[in-house]
């Protein structure tokens, strides 16, 4: 915490800022007067947040010199210290997982998972040192279940649920507290983003289900039809973010959207064939 007007200020470092989940969560936090530090892979983006009244270090997962010097900045500011981590930047590349080549896995996990645990162990120490501290990850719905087409991003959240539940155990005793959101359909620009990485990474005109990404991800990747059923704004996903570093004993998990509960409830009383029988058809 730091000291403004005589009054303690906690500080949050949120990354993923430029539009979204990240977005809302950066100008939520600091309309209830946390010290923000709302992050950005692009310099331009970083440039617009700072236009906003906002910290915006820049930090991309995929660059540990970035990473390190954006801690460095945030900490430089509040003399060493920091409160709240939210880790929440990601992207998706779509595709069957028999079309999937090795490096585009090996390029996805750099960003969603690697870059997180990077970030996270460099803010460890901090928090250790101060006795107390928050973080929170961003999972999703697709950290609980798999659906198919996205296969990269199902597996980096299953690996994100999996290295948090391990922390949340280990960190037991030391005052850091560590918490899962999972967003089911939550508004964002993740579809249009995947795109670039969709093109590069997945030859789906040489596939044997050429015709199926023809009739369905295609129209899926490239056409808009406005909201996805039960899809909520970012807002309900910064709800969750406030309680979890604002509670005096914060959530292992929350679930955000009604298909997070249901697929949460599902994966606990169905067999495995009838769950996958049931995703197969979403």
């Amino acid at each position: 915490m730091t000291i403004v007007n005589g009054a303690t200020q906690r500080s949050i470092l949120i990354t993923g800022c430029s539009s979204g989940i990240g977005y809302d969560a950066a100008h939520g936090l600091a309309a209830r007067g946390w010290r923000v530090f709302a992050a950005c892979r692009k310099p331009e983006d970083c440039a617009r947040l700072q236009g906003e009244g906002l910290h915006s270090p820049q930090i991309d997962y995929a660059d540990t010199e970035s990473i390190a010097a954006g801690l460095a900045e945030v900490l430089e500011i509040t003399g060493g210290r920091l409160d709240a981590l939210f880790n929440n930047g990601a992207f998706a590349c779509p595709g069957l997982v028999e079309d999937l080549p090795t490096g585009a896995l090996r390029e996805i996990f750099e960003t969603n998972l690697f870059g997180w645990h990077d970030l996270t162990r460099r803010v460890i120490p901090v928090m250790r040192a101060q006795g107390s501290g928050r973080i929170v990850q961003c999972s999703s719905v697709l950290g609980l279940v798999t659906l198919p087409w996205r296969g990269a991003y199902n597996a980096t959240k299953f690996a994100v649920e999996g290295l948090s539940d391990t922390m949340r155990i280990e960190l037991r005793g030391t005052g850091i507290d560590v918490s899962l959101i999972e967003p089911g359909p939550v508004t964002s620009l993740i579809r249009q983003n995947s795109i670039p990485h969709f093109e590069r990474w997945i030859d789906w005109e040489n596939s044997p289900r050429e015709a199926d990404y023809r009739a369905g991800l295609q129209k899926r990747l490239y056409t808009s039809n406005g909201p996805d059923t039960f899809e909520l704004p970012p807002s309900a996903v910064t709800k969750k973010l406030i309680h979890a570093v604002e509670a005096r004993r914060p959530r292992a998990r929350y679930y955000v959207t009604l298909p997070t509960h249901a697929m949460g409830f599902a994966r606990r009383i169905l067999p495995t064939r009838a769950l996958d029988w049931m995703l197969s058809r979403a």
